[in-house]
């Protein structure tokens, strides 16, 4: 009876955190049918009165928005693929293999963790000018792929893969590559989605950087151009909430389709 008691509060609880949780995202859905007055109208109405499509319609019928939208999800794409090659190959390195100094570089490369981002904000821009980067997808998808953070996860989770497995591939004339692309890629799907999603969402919602580096309209990302959405009707709010409900969309069907194995990459990740 006491654990019978105990599963339904823990539920009760969950519910309660979950409701939480999705109320500003549910109320932010809501408020782009409302008009412009009713979303800050005083008292707070949670349903609009009046339900008003147009905000949705306008927005979908903005050609800078649909390609910025389009624009965002490919660079994304890109960048969460080469995100898990780049950061899985340097953790199969850190796990497996010796060489002199081993323990002093993965030392090196966890330190940076600890390096704010904005301290590195100025430098990595005038690095980025001087290559000529800016104004092109590179400039928003090759300076964030290494993360000591990501070696570090998937590091912790190929020490717990059995050593012998690559000891049977090497008695079979495997070589190391062949043993990472074909052992240890496939089974890496629990961390690659913690990783994978970590990486498309930063990606996605990035601001501070895109509005640095990204002058040219045609590669705005959604979030730049929210921002200066915001800007240009600063008094439209439906509008606002309206298109941060659809770049949001994005994300959460993300979470949706690899819950299961995000959350299972969590609770692997850090076992060792």
């Amino acid at each position: 009876m006491h654990n019978k008691v105990k599963r339904i509060t823990l539920r009760i609880i969950g519910i309660l955190i979950g409701l939480a949780a999705i109320f500003p995202l549910f109320w932010m859905a809501l408020a782009g049918f409302k008009s412009d007055r009713e979303v800050l109208a005083y008292p707070f109405k949670f349903f609009p009165t009046e339900w008003d499509f147009s905000n949705y319609q306008q927005l979908f019928q903005d050609p800078a928005f649909i390609r910025s939208m389009g624009i965002t999800f490919v660079g994304a794409i890109i960048f969460t693929v080469l995100v898990l090659l780049i950061n899985s190959m340097a953790a199969y390195v850190f796990a497996r293999l010796n060489f002199p100094l081993k323990n002093f570089w993965f030392m090196y490369v966890i330190m940076t963790i600890f390096i704010p981002s904005m301290a590195i904000l100025i430098p990595s821009y005038i690095v980025v000018a001087k290559l000529q980067m800016l104004n092109t997808m590179a400039v928003l998808i090759l300076p964030g792929l290494a993360s000591a953070m990501n070696v570090f996860l998937m590091r912790q989770f190929y020490l717990n893969i059995p050593t012998e497995l690559e000891e049977a591939a090497f008695i079979d004339g495997a070589s190391r590559f062949k043993i990472y692309w074909y052992i240890f890629i496939p089974l890496s799907i629990p961390v690659f989605v913690l990783v994978g999603i970590s990486a498309f969402l930063g990606y996605w919602n990035a601001l501070i950087w895109p509005i640095m580096t990204i002058s040219d309209e045609s590669l705005y990302q959604i979030m730049q151009l929210l921002s200066y959405f915001r800007s240009e009707q600063n008094t439209n709010w439906a509008m606002i909430m309206a298109g941060s409900t659809v770049a949001a969309i994005p994300t959460i069907v993300l979470f949706l389709i690899f819950q299961r194995h995000l959350v299972e990459g969590i609770k692997i990740s850090g076992i060792k």
